[in-house]
């Protein structure tokens, strides 16, 4: 399973790092993804990062503020997001290919 947590409320300018946690999988072998889904809108890519390297993809909107990272040894992917806006307001879920998703965590920046 994926377990995201650190989701909260920020003020607009904020930042939030999220923290996906993986069990029951070899975690190591598999690329891990971060998206999104704001209200009434479909889940959208933010980024991900391979296993064993620090090999990273972005959505172009996002990759000068987010930032995607991992550690093996924890289990554990990141998604640091800075200079956090309104429209940054959504559900952050992490994926793992094909078809396992965590149950998401909300992030809601006030203006």
């Amino acid at each position: 399973q994926l377990v995201e947590s650190g989701g909260g409320s920020v003020q607009t300018g904020g930042s939030l790092t999220l923290t996906c946690t993986g069990s029951g999988f070899s975690f190591n072998d598999h690329t891990i993804m971060w998206y999104r889904q704001a209200p009434g809108k479909e889940r959208r890519y933010l980024a991900e990062v391979a296993p064993r390297s620090d090999i990273t993809d972005y959505a172009d909107d996002i990759k000068d503020r987010f930032t995607i990272s991992r550690d093996d040894a924890k289990k554990m992917v990141y998604l640091r997001m800075n200079d956090l806006a309104p429209f940054d307001t959504a559900v952050y879920y992490c994926h793992r290919e094909p078809d396992l998703w965590g149950q998401g965590t909300q992030v809601t920046v006030s203006s």
